[in-house]
């Protein structure tokens, strides 16, 4: 078990990697390594997850998500491939750690009396202006 937060583990067993080669420069290095890595990782399905979580991670991955709930992560930055994974690794418990916050809940407030009054007060201002921008005698 790999601990994200100080409540919440996932199994080793749920990243899938698999390896692929580096786009950009590089030379030849970069033609005979799979240095590049992607990380896959199946939000929707996976038990280690609270169900509340699994669907704010699915947002918060955006396009990084697929159809199927399935998280996917690619890094190439570096020019070794155990660097790479940690760094989809790294990137895959932040986008979890952030998940795992509970938005906290918004009230619903009202305008108080005196802001409606300002409010009104600088409509009735606005209207004065825009009624002075006409022609002068105003019968057309």
């Amino acid at each position: 078990m790999i601990p994200i937060t100080e409540s919440l583990s996932i199994d080793e067993d749920e990243l899938v990697w698999k390896a692929a080669r580096a786009s950009g420069p590089g030379g030849q290095h970069v033609n005979k390594t799979s240095t590049a890595v992607e990380l896959r990782f199946d939000a929707r399905n996976s038990p280690s997850l609270p169900a509340d979580l699994r669907g704010r991670l699915e947002r918060l991955a955006g396009s990084r998500a697929t159809l199927d709930g399935v998280i996917i992560i690619f890094a190439q930055g570096s020019r070794s491939q155990e660097m790479n994974r940690q760094d989809a690794r790294e990137r895959l418990f932040d986008l979890i750690r952030r998940a795992a916050l509970v938005p906290k809940r918004r009230k619903a407030t009202r305008p108080t009396y005196a802001s409606k009054l300002r409010r009104l007060d600088g409509k009735t201002r606005r209207s004065g202006v825009k009624a002075l921008r006409g022609r002068p005698g105003g019968d057309d």
